[in-house]
């Protein structure tokens, strides 16, 4: 009974969360649009949606020490946002592939005013001392990132080591229970090591946001964010409706209402730019 209200802290956890997302776009959009010129409030804005990004990160901290599976693949995502989660969230280096697709469709967009001299401060104008850093930021993520997939890769393999394989040879039955508190154990210590292992990995994908916050200017970081927002929020109302449209939803979960959420589509992110993609 316990497991099953923590699973369900779980999935509310994740859900206040995208509810706070939509409000975070609201207030990004708000600021974009109304005090584009106003640096002190776009870095009072930024640091309130890192602050969120901060605060989710600990309440996740603390649900997944219970059960940190559960969070690699969780039951609350659809489908398709599942199939690309790494170990439990985003890629780090997704951040800085968005930030280089959007300077690439910014500039594309306002090609003809940047060489007439007109300047908007926004991604499209990256500086060379910032598309340094930029690189630097990705090269230290793509490291960071091997380092993480590979002891989970190992992790994963030690399943075929260690007494569980054993136990299940010895077993007369699949899945037979004569030793379930040797499993317990065993299984529990496996849920342990994903857990640090995801922990670092959030640590990475808030240090790597962080980082970015402190190349860009007041603006582009604004902008940035805007972009990422409508991302997430894109990609899981187009997910669940997938999942909808194909049943998957109604047989995980027969109890859950089959039709979309009322919540408005969200703009799409613009098209990356291929030459940016090659990063």
């Amino acid at each position: 009974m316990a497991k099953q209200i923590k699973h369900q802290q779980s999935q509310c956890c994740y859900h206040n969360w995208v509810a706070q997302q939509r409000l975070d776009l609201d207030e990004l959009l708000q600021a974009l649009n109304n005090y584009p010129t106003d640096l002190d409030y776009l870095q009072l804005i930024t640091k309130k949606i890192i602050d969120h990004f901060e605060q989710y990160r600990t309440a996740r901290a603390q649900l997944a020490q219970h059960d940190a599976p559960s969070f690699l693949v969780p039951s609350w995502g659809s489908t398709f946002e599942n199939s690309f989660l790494w170990i439990g969230g985003c890629r780090p280096s997704l951040i800085i592939r968005l930030v280089y697709a959007l300077c690439g469709s910014q500039l594309n967009a306002h090609l003809t005013e940047f060489l007439e001299g007109v300047r908007h401060g926004n991604l499209g104008e990256i500086s060379s001392s910032q598309l340094k850093s930029i690189d630097d930021l990705h090269a230290k993520t793509v490291k960071e990132e091997d380092k993480l997939s590979s002891r989970v890769a190992s992790l994963q393999e030690s399943i075929a080591d260690d007494p569980l394989v054993l136990i299940a040879n010895d077993c007369m039955e699949p899945g037979e229970w004569s030793k379930g508190e040797v499993v317990d154990k065993i299984m529990d210590t496996h849920a342990h090591d994903l857990y640090k292992i995801m922990m670092e990995a959030d640590k990475l994908r808030m240090d790597i946001l962080k980082g970015m916050m402190d190349i860009l200017t007041p603006l582009q970081a604004v902008e940035f964010l805007v972009a990422s927002k409508k991302l997430h929020l894109s990609l899981h109302e187009w997910s669940q409706r997938r999942d909808i449209r194909m049943g998957i939803t109604h047989l995980l979960n027969p109890d859950k209402p089959s039709s979309s959420s009322n919540h408005q589509p969200i703009e799409p992110v613009s098209k990356p730019c291929p030459f940016f993609n090659q990063h």
